[in-house]
């Protein structure tokens, strides 16, 4: 595997591979990398040429008052896990390469990031959505995966891609999760043990709320109101938002119809978490 840090040696790399017409996969990360990266990795081996990570903790995404300084780094086991999962090329930038002194220029998305993690985090969408701009230009990859835990994110990249006519594809890829259904996060570690075990409820809760869906109800005020309560009742943890809505547009339903995503976020302490659900409505029993 190797390894760079300059973004000139990351375009000589693109230059030289580009010689060989085979594809590129990319996965961009944070670091602090677990199973659920892993498995970006190895979707990412069996269907393309060559592989690409990137580690980067971008100071964009994070708002002030968030864990960008306590953020977990840990890039020897990050490169470990690289190396074991075939990837070609680590691309490890330094700050002041991406962002230098005298950086002025932002990329949003508007409409899909006005909700949810937009509207609680002002700050992260601009950030993320600059970043990957500059990193699949860069690289030109012929695909690019992300996890769906962050489903926001996912669709908020493919409309990025879309509007911005780049030339690859973005794949999302599912959620990989603990024995009790707990998402992996890199912020997982900090929760404590008690927070730990009340941690998995967001996402059996989450399936609560499917299950209602399964069984006819129809309503989102109610079905959202039933994912609240018990949430509250289960867990010590700060609610931040509990959203049904549209699967493709995020649009919060008044009446579930078609392609259903459940959508919640939850504080434990200072340690903040997000699941999703996406749920079909059985054909036939649309309203």
């Amino acid at each position: 595997m190797q390894i760079i840090h300059s973004i000139r040696a990351l375009q000589d790399w693109r230059r030289h591979h580009q010689l060989k017409r085979g594809t590129i996969g990319f996965v961009p990360t944070l670091g602090a990398l677990h199973e659920g990266h892993r498995s970006l990795l190895q979707q990412a081996r069996k269907t393309n040429d060559s592989v690409v990570a990137s580690i980067f903790v971008n100071p964009l995404q994070f708002g002030p008052s968030e864990d960008f300084h306590s953020y977990p780094r840990t890039l020897a086991a990050d490169q470990a896990m690289c190396d074991q999962e075939g990837v070609d090329l680590l691309f490890i930038p330094k700050r002041n390469e991406l962002y230098p002194t005298d950086f002025q220029t932002s990329v949003s998305v508007s409409l899909l990031t006005a909700r949810w993690e937009g509207e609680s985090r002002p700050q992260h969408f601009p950030g993320v959505t600059t970043i990957v701009t500059k990193l699949l230009i860069l690289l030109q990859p012929d695909h690019a995966f992300f996890g769906q835990k962050d489903y926001q994110q996912f669709l908020v990249i493919k409309q990025l891609v879309k509007d911005l006519n780049l030339a690859m594809r973005i794949v999302g890829c599912p959620t990989i999760r603990e024995a009790d259904g707990l998402a992996f996060s890199s912020r997982n570690r900090y929760l404590t043990t008690g927070q730990r075990s009340e941690a998995a409820r967001l996402y059996q809760t989450l399936r609560h709320g499917g299950q209602l869906i399964r069984q006819g109800q129809r309503q989102g005020r109610v079905i959202k109101k039933a994912i609240f309560t018990r949430l509250t009742r289960t867990t010590s943890g700060t609610i931040d938002y509990i959203g049904i809505c549209n699967s493709r547009t995020l649009e919060p339903l008044a009446t579930i119809t078609g392609q259903v995503t459940l959508l919640g976020a939850i504080r434990f302490g200072k340690v903040r978490l997000i699941d999703n659900l996406r749920v079909r409505v059985p054909r036939g029993s649309d309203p």
